[in-house]
């Protein structure tokens, strides 16, 4: 399967909302990864390691629509704790496979 790539980063409130919404977040994506859809998901920090910034998921999906709608279900981003949310086709090139 394809993979793709959501970005996402926090506006400058999102800090709030990000308390509030992390368990469904964390829900939707735990059931990704029981799909075996997940490739890697973490988060961007702050420069004192101190704070989450945003949301970095790699993942699978049939196709751009489908990565759309899989991004648009997790709660930080219909949620609006992202300022900024990016979904694209990833192409992998390291490591070498």
């Amino acid at each position: 399967m394809p993979l793709f790539v959501m970005i996402g980063l926090d506006r400058p409130d999102g800090a709030e909302l990000r308390n509030r919404l992390r368990s469904a977040h964390v829900e939707h994506i735990e059931r990704l990864d029981h799909e075996a859809r997940i490739v890697l998901a973490g988060t961007p920090r702050d420069d004192g390691d101190t704070a989450s910034e945003g949301a970095v998921v790699l993942f699978e999906a049939r196709d751009l629509d489908e990565a759309r709608l899989i991004a648009n279900r997790d709660p930080f981003v219909s949620g609006g704790v992202f300022g900024t949310v990016k979904v694209a086709p990833f192409k992998r090139v390291y490591p070498k496979e």
